[in-house]
């Protein structure tokens, strides 16, 4: 056994006295981490703390110490803007390690358990079924994804929801006009998101399917491959060109969004400059503070795609372990 393995030793998950799935993805969530999840939040939430300190020393730095052309005062800044940034990594590093212990948790409970049920199953009535092709998609990639939302999209949301929040209450304290002008772009987002995601999961659920079909298709070849290959590979082909196609729109307008955010800034905000209204300093932190939000727009946007295609992969792994659990 490896040294690392002995530190890094998987969770031990208690049993619940039956071989059925969680009843819903979330329950699957909470029964693979527990409490090391509420952790993993807290964690998540203090790195994002610490990730809008130095919008505030940028803003102080410009305004207080550039103007006066105090040195002292500078190197202070200076010192605590690198400390600031050294804490933020090295919290950053840690959160990753907890959360890819928790992935790797659950990876290796999950193809442990199905692997089991699946033993106990070769032979019997549902195991056409529960044929080796689907195994080894379950398995592998189907498992894989799962556990990836389980050990990070949940603490990654909170830290990305903490540093929206925290943006934009702190540019509403500093500049209320310049705040309510800039953030009215994020409202398309908003709008535009749940109603790409519904057609996305449809294409989901199909993919996974298609890949399902392919395993057994595998499984059971017996005689060389036809040219061109069986009727599944095109219908992967299209699925999935026609999800690239929905995504890589919706990310466009996220970005195109995300991207006149800081051109209003600029524009409203030097207005103000030239008016006597506002300081430089106060434009430099909106800018900043754009940078550190559109991050967390676009992963809390991802967030709530990757639930949906968690709960569609959780559904349908507890379809098949309902087909290979004695009843």
């Amino acid at each position: 056994m490896s040294l690392l393995f002995r530190i890094f030793h998987p969770r031990d998950v208690p049993r619940t006295g039956d071989d059925t799935a969680a009843s819903s993805v979330w329950g699957f969530v909470w029964r693979m981490t527990g409490w090391h999840q509420v952790v993993a939040c807290l964690i998540a939430v203090g790195v994002a703390v610490l990730n809008l300190a130095p919008i505030e020393l940028q803003r102080r730095i410009v305004n207080e110490v550039v103007e006066t052309q105090n040195v002292a005062l500078l190197l202070q800044f200076g010192m605590a803007y690198l400390t600031v940034v050294v804490l933020h990594q090295l919290s950053k590093f840690g959160l990753r390690m907890y959360q890819g212990w928790l992935i790797e948790s659950t990876n290796n409970y999950t193809r442990r358990h199905l692997l089991r049920l699946y033993g106990a199953n070769v032979g019997g009535e549902d195991d056409t079924e529960s044929g080796a092709g689907k195994v080894v998609s379950i398995v592998g990639s189907e498992v894989e994804k799962l556990a990836g939302f389980v050990g990070e999209a949940l603490s990654q949301a909170c830290a990305n929801v903490a540093i929206l929040l925290g943006v934009i209450t702190y540019m509403f304290v500093v500049e209320p006009a310049i705040a309510l002008f800039a953030l009215a772009f994020m409202v398309p987002q908003i709008v535009l998101t749940p109603f790409m995601q519904r057609r996305l999961n449809e294409l989901v659920e199909k993919r996974v399917s298609y890949l399902r079909s392919l395993g057994d298709h595998i499984s059971e070849m017996d005689t060389p491959m036809q040219e061109g290959g069986p009727p599944i590979l095109a219908k992967i082909l299209s699925n999935r060109m026609k999800f690239n196609l929905l995504k890589f729109t919706l990310k466009a307008a996220l970005n195109l969004m995300n991207a006149l955010g800081p051109l209003s800034v600029l524009i409203y905000g030097g207005y103000l400059v030239m008016q006597g209204e506002t300081q430089v300093g106060v434009i430099v932190a909106f800018i900043s503070g754009f940078e550190r939000i559109s991050g967390p727009v676009r992963e809390l946007v991802g967030f709530y795609r990757v639930a949906e295609q968690a709960r569609v992969q959780h559904d349908m792994i507890a379809k098949w372990m309902a087909k290979v659990v004695p009843s």
